[in-house]
């Protein structure tokens, strides 16, 4: 294993601190940008399903969301700078260390205390996003009662599966001097792949109820000729209450194998015509038969080898530890410095990915055109959605560029036009030039 070149503790310390709020500073500066782009004028395309009011419904609800996320990024970051100011980490190493001689109890008693306080922080903002600017634009439909048991659910969720596999890490680290962090990625990548076959029957269930649709029904038929067409094998469609925490749409496709499902959220059901929604699960199909949900998994399973290559090579460094006031290289400790470390590298890998996901967006959205035959029943289906959702439709490149998944909507359209265009010239050829008999 490679070794770190020798820093002083007060320069990686200076150094953290400095990205840190460079960092928060550029995000800020990125949704100024952002708002700044916002455009009075309704694009053209979009005439049919938004009214006047209704854009200027979604313009100030990307307004108040962005001045929420901007007082709640400031004071986790105010938390955050204070808490590593104060040599936190050092202090609470230093507290656990002396209640417990037990590793195990020492790095529970550690994230613990971290991860309460993250909690105790982060729910008033949830609340607050969920109760008041959701409910304020219509689109909250969340009991209190469902709110305090989704946080139950998760909480429990937690300590059942994530303890364990914090508290195997910290093993692998402690027992493996060398290997540790490659036989630590071969469990992480076994035990995330078992996930994906548990979560839908298992654990998905938990927070939504998952109802199949029709077997005669129209909209089920119409969906398996669109699978025999695209030659894909397909256990079940369900409708998912969605409607029970919001009334914003979505549909996804989860499982593998034999185990492939694709889900509805009841409200896309209620809003779209059967043949955009066949639209909008051919799009999600068209993930899978163009093997982009394998690729993201294969980048992920990357990102977490050089992420537990480099925790190996910071758990060697006793110069990272004395910088927050460290005694020692307590794994646990090693675990939370780490991510300050590796968020510099994070924000550039996620630019990367959020490149590669908006190519295999396009690829998805002309699939399901080219599947279809109808590009321009996605076209509404997409127009439906960014009316019913509030979406931004003038987003700021910048803000593209760094944080959307997505292309824009008006890209998208402009793609699924130019199939369109294609499709048509092409169809115009074989009548004008037929093969020869």
């Amino acid at each position: 294993m490679l070794k770190l070149s020798p820093m002083k503790p007060e320069l990686i310390y200076t150094l953290i601190l400095a990205f840190i709020v460079a960092q928060f500073l550029f995000a800020k500066l990125v949704d100024y940008l952002n708002l700044k782009a916002l455009d009075s004028h309704l694009p053209a395309e979009f005439a049919d399903v938004y009214d006047d009011k209704k854009y200027e419904k979604s313009q100030a609800y990307l307004r108040v969301n962005t001045r929420f996320g901007g007082i709640s990024s400031a004071i986790s970051t105010c938390v955050t700078v204070l808490f590593l100011l104060l040599k936190g980490p050092g202090f609470l190493d230093r507290a656990v260390r002396s209640w417990s001689d037990s590793w195990v109890w020492q790095s529970l008693a550690f994230v613990g205390v971290l991860y309460g306080a993250t909690l105790l922080l982060a729910i008033p903002f949830s609340a607050y996003r969920t109760f008041v600017i959701e409910e304020q634009f219509g689109f909250n439909k969340t009991t209190v009662k469902t709110f305090i048991l989704d946080f139950i659910k998760s909480l429990l969720l937690t300590v059942l599966i994530g303890v364990p596999v914090y508290l195997c890490l910290i093993w692998f680290f402690r027992t493996f001097a060398e290997n540790g962090w490659l036989l630590a990625w071969v469990a992480l990548t076994l035990f995330s792949l078992v996930l994906v076959y548990v979560a839908p029957v298992w654990i998905m269930p938990l927070f939504n109820k998952f109802t199949p649709l029709e077997e005669e029904g129209e909209l089920n038929l119409a969906i398996r000729a669109m699978c025999r067409k695209a030659n894909f094998t397909l256990k079940g469609v369900y409708t998912m209450d969605g409607s029970k925490r919001s009334s914003k749409s979505n549909a996804f496709f989860t499982g593998f194998g034999k185990n492939k499902k694709i889900a509805l959220f009841d409200t896309l059901i209620e809003k779209h015509t059967t043949a955009e929604l066949v639209a909008v699960l051919a799009h999600e199909i068209g993930h899978y038969k163009k093997k982009h949900i394998f690729q993201s998994m294969a980048l992920s399973f990357l990102t977490s080898a050089m992420m537990l290559y480099l925790l190996g090579l910071i758990l060697k460094s006793g110069a990272v530890f004395a910088a927050f006031g460290v005694a020692g290289s307590p794994v646990y400790a090693g675990l939370f410095i780490f991510g300050f470390i590796f968020s510099p590298i994070s924000f550039v890998i996620s630019v990367f990915q959020n490149i590669l996901s908006r190519k295999n967006e396009y690829a998805a959205d002309r699939f399901a055109a080219e599947i279809t035959g109808e590009p321009m029943v996605m076209v509404d289906a997409l127009k439906k959605l960014s009316a019913d959702n509030l979406s931004n439709l003038t987003p700021h490149p910048l803000k593209v560029f760094l944080e959307y998944s997505h292309p824009p909507v008006l890209q998208r359209i402009a793609a699924l036009i130019s199939t369109r265009e294609v499709v048509v010239l092409t169809e115009k050829l074989v009548v004008e030039s037929p093969l020869p008999q």
